[in-house]
């Protein structure tokens, strides 16, 4: 289904430079496994029936839109620069996922980068790390993101899968600045002891960022 940035999730909703909507499920969700999750880059909107929508937030800049998705222990990212749209995606049910407009996919493992160059002078940069870690460091890490996300970005805890104390959870950041969308984002598998950490840099416009973490 096509989708253009803006169109209504959940009735007429006013828009404003930044909106946080809580509580929107589209789908049915089971927990997910870092193994299981693969990106994906679109030349294009999804569908948000697509996904179960946890949180949105949106944003309004004066060269470009954006929207959020917290889906579970994934997200979704997509920004509108006049005609141009690009969405990055974290997802394991990628056989519901359209094939038009794919840009590029590939399964998270270990580091990667990543950047793509598109019409209207857009370009996109990824920077992806799986930190698997010990017991003995977990907790700790887990707990200084808990601590750091709350007043920052969404977070969003799943308490049903805690595992050992520490329930699962997302955590997205973003930076709005005039020429770039900056989007930082942790998604944490205490039973796996991993952290699942993606950088991502929507440039519009003539000036271009220094990618990486």
């Amino acid at each position: 289904m096509e989708l253009r940035l803006g169109d209504p999730i959940i009735g007429e909703t006013p828009r404003h430079a930044a909106q946080d909507i809580e509580g929107i499920v589209e789908r049915g969700q089971t927990k997910q496994r870092v193994e299981d999750l693969q990106f994906c880059l679109y030349q294009r909107a999804l569908h948000p029936e697509l996904f179960r929508i946890d949180r949105v937030k949106r944003v309004a800049q004066a060269r470009y839109q954006a929207e959020i998705w917290v889906t579970g222990l994934a997200h979704v990212v997509t920004v509108q620069c006049g005609d141009q749209i690009l969405t990055e995606v974290i997802t394991e049910d990628n056989e519901l996922l359209p094939k038009v407009g794919l840009a590029t996919s590939f399964r998270f493992r270990g580091e990667r980068d990543h950047a793509q160059s598109f019409d209207a002078d857009v370009k996109y940069i990824l920077s992806t790390q799986v930190e698997r870690m010990t017991p003995q460091l977990f907790p700790a890490t887990h707990r200084d993101y808990v601590h750091y996300a709350q007043d920052r970005g969404l977070f969003v805890p799943f308490d049903e899968w805690t595992h050992d104390g520490l329930a699962p959870f997302s955590f997205v950041d973003f930076d709005a600045r005039d020429h770039e969308f900056h989007v930082h984002a942790y998604h944490a598998f205490p039973e796996e002891l991993t952290l699942l950490k993606t950088q991502s840099i929507f440039e519009v416009g003539a000036r271009r960022a220094t990618s990486a973490w």
